[in-house]
């Protein structure tokens, strides 16, 4: 099954690639449909983002190559969905 959505927790150095731009990369790359890029923290040298992809068939190497190039590190992959379908929800704290 393809993936559909991916939510990224990713470590982006200040200096560089403006989240704008970096949104449009990613927007360009095969299967892509939307990008959202949030910033959840920031210090001097770094700032946390929150990345969330959808599209019909995403190839997480491709992207996590693209991020790699851009001087990104991926901390975490916290939400995967895959199928026919995207199903809405969150997992309980509690698990």
């Amino acid at each position: 099954m393809a993936i559909r959505r991916l939510v990224l927790d990713v470590l982006k150095p200040i200096r560089g690639t403006s989240i704008v731009d970096l949104a449009e990369r990613i927007s360009k790359l095969d299967g892509v449909e939307g990008v959202n890029i949030s910033v959840t923290d920031m210090d001097v040298e770094t700032m946390g983002l929150m990345i969330i992809i959808e599209g019909t068939s995403l190839n997480f190497d491709d992207i996590r190559k693209m991020l790699e190039e851009e001087g990104c590190a991926i901390h975490s992959i916290d939400e995967v969905v895959s199928g026919n379908r995207i199903i809405e929800g969150k997992i309980k704290d509690d698990l």
